[in-house]
C-alpha cells in the first residue's frame, strides 16, 4: 500500500505540511490543499485513494464536501474526518454522511499512522469487492441467436486470442463495450484488469493526463496506460480525442512507450489497446479531424456492431435475458410479454439500440400493471406509432412512418400474398422469392408470420 495517493485538505498550512511529512515518510504519495476548492480539483487529478479532511474550513466546510463527494463520485475515496473542536455528535454526523473515521486534533502521529493504513485496507478490500462482481457478470452478454450475432461471436473468439489491436464502431447502445469485455475475458491477458477510459466524458485539456498520466512537483499519478498494464486498455469514443493526444498516442505505439505529462522518464507500454466509436472514422480522417495514421494503427481488425433493426428476431431473447437479471439481480416482480407485445417490439426501430430495449423493460416491470404487458402499454412506453399487423388485402402506404416501418409492412404484405399463393410452402416461396430458405424462415419470423396459417386457409 506504499503507493497509495493520500490528499490531505486543511486550511493550516502547518498542519498540511507536518502530516505531509511524516505520511512521505512511511513512502507514500501525498498532495495537499487548502480549502475546499482546490480539494475539488486535486480529487478530480491525483483520484486519491485516501483524503484527510479538516471539517472547519473557510468557504465550504468539510462536512459539505464529504456529503458532496459521497453523493456525486461513483467511487470516492476513503475519507478521514479532523477536527481541533470535535464533539461525539460531529464524529458520528461524519461517519453517518461516509466518511471511514474520524480524528481529534491535536494529531496523534500513531493514531494517524494506524487509522490511515486502516482506510486503506478498506479501500482495497473495496476495489477487490468491486472486481469480483465484474467478474461475477455473466461470460457472454452478446445476446441472440441471429445470424449476424452468431458471426459476431466467432469473430470476437478468434480476436481475442490475438494481441492485435481492436477498432469496434457501432451505433450507441449497440454493444461495444460488451463485445470489447467478451474480448479482454477471453483473451490471454484475463487475469489482468480492463481499464476503460470513455474521451467523450472528458474536458479536451484533461485527456492526455488521463490517459498517460503526470508527474507535478515530485508526485507521481499514474494514467490509463499504466493502470491497465498487462491487461486491456478500452478508448471508448476515440473519435472525441484532440489531434495533440492523438500524436501523442501514435507515438507511444509506434514506440511501445510514453512520458507521462511532465515527466521526463518514458514508461514501457504493456497493454492492448482496444478503441471504440460512434462515429465513421474514415469520414473523420477525410475532415482531418482524425490522424490517418492512428486510425490505421487502431483499425488492424474492425468488428461491426449491428444494430438492433438489423436483427430484430433477436428482440424476444433479449427482452427474456433483461427479465431474467432483473427479476433475479434487481428482484423486480416478473412480467410475461403475449405474442402481440412481442410482435410490435420486433418491428420497433429501436434507435438506441439493447441499450433502449433494457430501459424499457425495466419500465416496464417497475410501473407494474398486471401479469401481462399489453399492446397498449408497449405503445403508450414506447410514445412513438408502431406499426399494426397487415394482411395482404388491407395493405396501403402509409408515407408518414418511418422507412423501416414502411419497407417491413411491404415485406410482410409481400411474403403473406405469395405464401397464400403456395398454400404455405416455404421452399416454393423460396424460389419466387428469391432468398435462401434458412433466411426467409429467420425473415418470416421476424415477421411474426406463420406457414402454418397459409395451409389453414388453403384447405
Amino acid at each position: 500500500m506504499k503507493n497509495n495517493h493520500i490528499l490531505i485538505t486543511d486550511d493550516e498550512p502547518e498542519i498540511c505540511r507536518l502530516v505531509q511529512e511524516i505520511l512521505e515518510d512511511e513512502g507514500f504519495i501525498v498532495s495537499t490543499a487548502g480549502n475546499a476548492e482546490e480539494a475539488r480539483i486535486a480529487l478530480k487529478e491525483f483520484k486519491p485513494d485516501l483524503v484527510l479532511l479538516d471539517i472547519w474550513m473557510p468557504g465550504t466546510d468539510g462536512i459539505t464536501l464529504l456529503k458532496e463527494w459521497m453523493d456525486t463520485e461513483e467511487y470516492p475515496p476513503s475519507i478521514v474526518m479532523m477536527s481541533g473542536h470535535g464533539n461525539v455528535e460531529t464524529a458520528v454526523d461524519a461517519i453517518r454522511y461516509g466518511a471511514y473515521d474520524f480524528l481529534e486534533k491535536p494529531l496523534s502521529m500513531a493514531k494517524l499512522l494506524v487509522t490511515v493504513q486502516r482506510a486503506l485496507q478498506n479501500v482495497q478490500l473495496r476495489n477487490e469487492n468491486v472486481k469480483l462482481r465484474q467478474q461475477l457478470q455473466p461470460v457472454n452478454d452478446l445476446i441472440g441467436d441471429s445470424h449476424s450475432m452468431q458471426q459476431l461471436r466467432e469473430q470476437i473468439k478468434l480476436v481475442a486470442n490475438t494481441e492485435s489491436w481492436v477498432l469496434i464502431s457501432g451505433e450507441p447502445g449497440s454493444g461495444k463495450e460488451v463485445a470489447a469485455r467478451m474480448i479482454h475475458r477471453l483473451s490471454p491477458r484475463a487475469d489482468a484488469e480492463l481499464v476503460t477510459i470513455n474521451l467523450a466524458a472528458i474536458p479536451v485539456e484533461n485527456i492526455a493526463v488521463q490517459m498517460f498520466g503526470s508527474e507535478k512537483d515530485g508526485v507521481i499519478t499514474a494514467g490509463s496506460f499504466e493502470q491497465a498494464s498487462g491487461g486491456t486498455l478500452l478508448l471508448d469514443e476515440i473519435a472525441d480525442m484532440d489531434l495533440d493526444t492523438q500524436a501523442k498516442l501514435i507515438g507511444a505505439l509506434r514506440e511501445n512507450r510514453f512520458l507521462r505529462v511532465g515527466g521526463s522518464s518514458p514508461v514501457k507500454l504493456d497493454v492492448r489497446v482496444i478503441a471504440a466509436t460512434t462515429h465513421n472514422l474514415e469520414e473523420e480522417v477525410t475532415a482531418g479531424r482524425f490522424r490517418e495514421d492512428l486510425y490505421y494503427r487502431l483499425n488492424v481488425i474492425p468488428i461491426k456492431m449491428p444494430p438492433l433493426r438489423e436483427h430484430p428476431e433477436d428482440v424476444q431473447m433479449l427482452i427474456e435475458h433483461a427479465l431474467d437479471h432483473m427479476v433475479s439481480v434487481d428482484h423486480l416482480p416478473t412480467r410475461r410479454f403475449p405474442a402481440d407485445s412481442l410482435n410490435i417490439l420486433r418491428q420497433y426501430s429501436w434507435p438506441g439500440n439493447v441499450r433502449e430495449l433494457k430501459n424499457l423493460v425495466q419500465r416496464l416491470l417497475i410501473f407494474n400493471r398486471g401479469e401481462e404487458v399489453g399492446t397498449e402499454e408497449i405503445q403508450s412506453a414506447l410514445g412513438k406509432r408502431t406499426v399494426a399487423d397487415v394482411s395482404p388485402q388491407q395493405y396501403t402506404p402509409d408515407y408518414n412512418q418511418s422507412l423501416r416501418a414502411a419497407r417491413d409492412d411491404f415485406e410482410r404484405s409481400y411474403l403473406l400474398h405469395h405464401l397464400n399463393q403456395v398454400a404455405g410452402n416455404v421452399s416454393e416461396l423460396a424460389q419466387i422469392v428469391g432468398m435462401e430458405r434458412t433466411h426467409l424462415y429467420r425473415k418470416l419470423k421476424a415477421l411474426d408470420i406463420n406457414p402454418k396459417n397459409s395451409r389453414k386457409q388453403q384447405s
